[in-house]
């Protein structure tokens, strides 16, 4: 129970950021042309929903490193990589893997593609979690965008235990968690010059570049500025933020409450500015998603809620909680819901009336609704099924002799 104390708050992000993309897809298919002049502004923070994405890397990087946190600070040995890769591979590959292979053949019947080697290149390269690492496989399939993040995050996935071994063979870092938190700021350093390295060394020439030309040209536009090395500086910001948590005391207090409102506010903030800026809202270094004052809200959120009094279990109500818990069917499903919309419905999002905003807010209605319902079938069926299997692959077994029930919080899974 404490533990899940700890992670107080972690539910109302998770919630917030898939909800938050979900958003974003639905203001991109709004025609900003016909929009009254005074919605204008509302329907383009909308679109900025894309920030999502950054709570996501932050999330994920404050929750897996816990352990090896609390490995090098008790000065214990590195956790189990074998059952970390487990359990990661249960949480995301299911379902990832099912997701893309109905939007292949969406592509191939829907949207009506002709099935060509580059076609299977990007498919393939998806399945296998390489797609992140060229701008023609960027997107593993046509119809489902939003699946280019899930193999940006499982390089995050490796990169972490990798770093964290390099803190672990140094035996001046056990028990000393104020120095092993200056490593790891190292480690952020290190994988920002990294980062640096890649826009100088991989820039990309202009020819099919932009978004005129399709999901590939898109992916052109994006890279170098997105790539695998600069998102796990975000994720490595969420990793730090789990240091800092660890070391703090377990008593609640109200100062807590504060500052993740106030760490909240900041965020909202960075996210309402953004319009004016570049759709992706570069940040320092030519990160996206504001970097790095949004993750750094997002991290300083996280641990501040961790240790409120009230604030953070106010968040994690119980529609929040169950939000939370089909996220990644959210994420994953979205985007194939909503086209499988426009293609069968053209007319929808406001495209054939006169009013486009209750149009689009009637077609918007439809498919949260087909998003949530589909999300909740994929959890039950598809996702929960894996994860309770990678669970008892890596739970150690009772002693028959004194049985006993473990416990192990969501969060983690």
């Amino acid at each position: 129970m404490r533990q899940q104390e700890r992670l107080a708050g972690a539910d109302f992000l998770r919630a917030t950021a898939c909800l938050l993309v979900l958003v974003h897809h639905l203001a991109l298919r709004l025609d900003m042309r016909r929009i009254p002049d005074e919605l204008g502004t509302a329907a383009q923070i909308l679109r900025f929903g894309n920030f999502g994405v950054a709570i996501f890397f932050v999330l994920s990087g404050f929750l897996l490193a816990h352990p090896f946190w609390r490995a090098l600070d008790d000065g214990r040995t590195m956790p189990s990589l074998r059952h970390y890769t487990i359990r990661r591979a249960a949480r995301i590959a299911p379902g990832f893997w099912v997701a893309a292979t109905v939007s292949f053949a969406l592509s191939l019947t829907l949207l009506a593609l002709p099935l060509t080697p580059e076609l299977m290149l990007r498919y393939v390269s998806g399945l296998l979690f390489m797609s992140q690492w060229h701008w023609r496989t960027f997107f593993p399939v046509e119809a489902d965008g939003p699946l280019w993040s899930i193999p940006f995050e499982a390089t995050s996935y490796v990169l972490l235990p990798v770093c964290f071994f390099l803190l672990f063979r140094l035996p001046l870092l056990r028990q000393r968690p104020l120095l092993a938190r200056f490593a790891w700021l190292c480690v952020i350093a290190g994988v920002l010059l990294a980062h640096l390295l890649i826009l100088s060394v991989f820039s990309l020439d202009d020819i099919g570049r932009g978004w005129q030309y399709g999901l590939q040209g898109g992916a052109k536009e994006w890279m170098p500025r997105y790539n695998p090395i600069g998102f796990f500086a975000v994720f490595a910001l969420g990793a730090f933020a789990a240091g800092v948590e660890g070391m703090l005391g377990r008593r609640p207090s109200f100062w807590f409450d504060a500052a993740a409102l106030l760490a909240l506010a900041v965020a909202g903030y960075r996210l309402v500015i953004s319009p004016g800026g570049t759709p992706e809202a570069y940040g320092w270094l030519e990160i996206p998603y504001g970097f790095p004052i949004f993750p750094l809200a997002i991290a300083t959120a996280l641990v501040s809620l961790c240790h409120s009094q009230r604030l953070g279990r106010l968040l994690d109500n119980a529609p929040v909680r169950y939000i939370a818990k089909i996220s990644f069917g959210i994420y994953i499903w979205q985007e194939i819901i909503l086209i499988s919309i426009q293609r069968l419905d053209p007319g929808s999002f406001g495209v054939s009336t006169d009013n486009v905003i209750i149009g689009w807010l009637q077609s918007c209605g439809l498919a949260a609704a087909l998003v949530l319902l589909v999300a909740s079938f994929s959890y039950h069926l598809l996702e929960r099924p894996a994860i309770d299997l990678g669970n008892r692959l890596t739970s150690p077994q009772p002693n028959r002799a004194t049985p006993f029930k473990v416990q192990i919080s969501h969060h983690f899974n």
